[in-house]
């Protein structure tokens, strides 16, 4: 059973996230604290590498504005979200605008794209690269506001898809998060989720990694756990589906977080034995609850 912890470790792990991702904003290099996280290699070119890996269009990678992909991501949501001209489509987390300027292309001119993230340092890193977007799109559809997943700024019944990349791990109250999901979907609005979860529990001495924590690895929960708080939010329609390729391809790097993990698993176990990339796909029922 998931639970939120008291409100002052909510505050505390928030803190710590912020503070972490701030660092991402405003270094050079991509990864968490300019070397790496979870979610992403050390260099442009591994980033752009795990971004193909993992599903996204060498288009769309070619179209974004400079500085925007920061090699945060564990999956491509924006490709299973079939996004359509008009929609307005919101990200949970949108960090530098990654899938948002994206999501915007898709969208059109008739729709809205809003990224939604809580670390002022990456909030300004996006908005800077507004102008480049619209130079090269002549779209004028992107904004991102300041504010908690928890809390979404956003209104009820307002937003088409939901999106989110690897963030949803990082809440200290994801029931809450689904709720706000919930909430701010419209009846039929759908969700197109990529995060991290748990295929078993890891050893204990893992989630005192700090690094994990930031990394998006401490905060996973089992994908059951997960399905089930997005039915009891009211969400209908629930698919989980697991992929590996993410998990193996960061072991491949040798990333320095994956290294310390493993050194913590059973002798003989991979990172990819517990962690896995998951995909999540739910519709906001037309009627009532799910």
């Amino acid at each position: 059973m998931q639970e939120a912890p008291p409100l002052e470790t909510q505050e505390a792990i928030r803190a710590t996230v912020r503070e972490g991702y701030g660092r991402i904003a405003r270094s050079e290099q991509p990864g968490c604290c300019g070397t790496s996280s979870c979610c992403g290699p050390s260099i442009p070119e591994q980033a752009s590498d795990l971004a193909m890996a993992i599903g996204y269009a060498e288009d769309d990678l070619g179209s974004l504005p400079g500085g925007a992909n920061l090699g945060l991501s564990c999956g491509n949501p924006v490709a299973l979200a079939s996004l359509r001209p008009g929609e307005v489509v919101a990200d949970l987390g949108s960090g530098a605008g990654f899938d948002i300027f994206i999501a915007a292309r898709k969208v059109g001119p008739t729709g809205r794209a809003i990224g939604v993230d809580m670390t002022p340092d990456m909030l300004a890193r996006a908005r800077r690269s507004i102008p480049s977007f619209r130079e090269k799109s002549g779209l004028d559809n992107v904004e991102f506001r300041l504010g908690e997943i928890e809390h979404l700024p956003l209104a009820d019944n307002s937003v088409d898809v939901i999106l989110s990349n690897c963030v949803l791990n990082l809440s200290p109250n994801k029931p809450q998060v689904w709720r706000e999901i919930h909430r701010v979907l419209r009846p039929g609005g759908r969700v197109s989720i990529s995060d991290l979860a748990l295929l078993r529990p890891v050893p204990p001495q893992v989630l005192e990694i700090v690094e994990a924590l930031v990394g998006c690895i401490a905060g996973a929960v089992l994908v059951a756990d997960t399905e089930r708080m997005a039915r009891e939010a009211g969400l209908s329609e629930v698919r989980m589906e697991t992929n590996s390729r993410y998990i193996e391809a960061m072991s491949d790097w040798e990333d320095p977080l994956y290294r310390k993990i493993v050194e913590d698993l059973p002798p003989g176990a991979k990172a990819s034995d517990f962690i896995t990339s998951l995909l999540i796909h739910a519709t906001k029922p037309t009627r009532g609850r799910a």
